[in-house]
């Protein structure tokens, strides 16, 4: 029996940013900086900067679908993240590929809106997320906006969290984690809801900054690359708000663009990982 090495890996499908703050960017910063190696499969281009989004463009499900067949016949990986998912053909070709491979992890942020406010994603996109990846995906990230978008309800209390992840675990969602740090709060409080366990809350202290621009790809990446190196996902949840808080903190200062700018996903880098395993297994 031969016995080698590789590293744990992740893979992320979503939108690209020009500005290096956000989405694909931001994504195998995140990957690189927890020791993890990061693959990617591009849905969309974007145009943008830390002060705006000019121009998006879609790609087909046909190229997206092939960025991952080529990512996943070949390389192993641990945990897949979910972005910018911006039409339901493109959702439809995702769960499509979760089907085919079966990743034991999937943390999908469902991406709608900018930093800026633009709005990344049709109107439909909603309705084919709770279709077609509820029941195939691990968790659930949303911020608040996007959480009021899935869900219905308008979340303004710690009661509201608990009704609109109701709601979404109702629809067919194993586990939800809804990001708090939209309310105007000195503590940003996330909720981490699942199926038949009682929620669990993580909280940090608000970091007064201008720079938040890709926190949400950041920490749902870093729970993806915390899941690819093993961790149960409570684990994973507690350690990437643990990485994101950090990151925000140590970039909070720092002026990149004009704009909100990014955080600092390379504070504390980590050295990637060796995996031992059977490589039979993997022919």
């Amino acid at each position: 029996m031969s016995k080698t090495e590789r590293y744990p890996a992740a893979l992320t499908i979503a939108g690209s940013d020009s500005g290096g703050c956000a989405g694909i960017q931001a994504d195998l910063k995140t990957f690189s900086a927890l020791g993890v190696f990061g693959a990617s499969v591009i849905t969309a281009v974007t145009a943008q900067n830390t002060m705006e989004v000019r121009d998006v463009e879609i790609l087909s499900p046909e190229i997206i679908r092939r960025q991952a067949e080529a990512v996943l016949d070949d390389l192993t990986i641990d945990a897949v993240k979910t972005g910018m998912l911006p039409a339901p053909e493109i959702i439809d070709t995702v769960a499509s590929l979760i089907d085919r491979y079966r990743p034991a992890t999937v943390i999908a942020d469902p991406v709608m809106v900018a930093t800026s406010g633009a709005r990344l994603a049709a109107s439909s996109v909603a309705g084919a997320f709770r279709e077609m990846l509820y029941p195939r995906i691990t968790l659930l990230t949303p911020n608040i906006p996007e959480a009021e978008a899935l869900s219905g309800v308008s979340i303004r209390t710690e009661e509201d969290f608990h009704r609109a992840a109701e709601v979404l675990l109702g629809q067919g969602c194993r586990a939800v984690l809804i990001k708090g740090g939209h309310l105007a709060s000195e503590v940003s409080t996330d909720w981490l809801f699942r199926q038949d366990r009682a929620p669990v809350s993580f909280s940090s202290p608000h970091i007064h900054t201008a720079n938040l621009h890709g926190t949400g790809c950041t920490f749902s990446s870093a729970i993806a690359a915390c899941c690819a190196l093993g961790m149960d996902l409570e684990t994973a949840v507690g350690s990437a708000k643990t990485y994101v808080t950090s990151a925000i903190r140590q970039g909070s200062a720092i002026r990149t663009g004009k704009g909100n700018g990014p955080v600092n996903h390379f504070f504390e880098p980590k050295i990637l990982t060796n995996i031992h395993y059977d490589d039979s297994s993997e022919r």
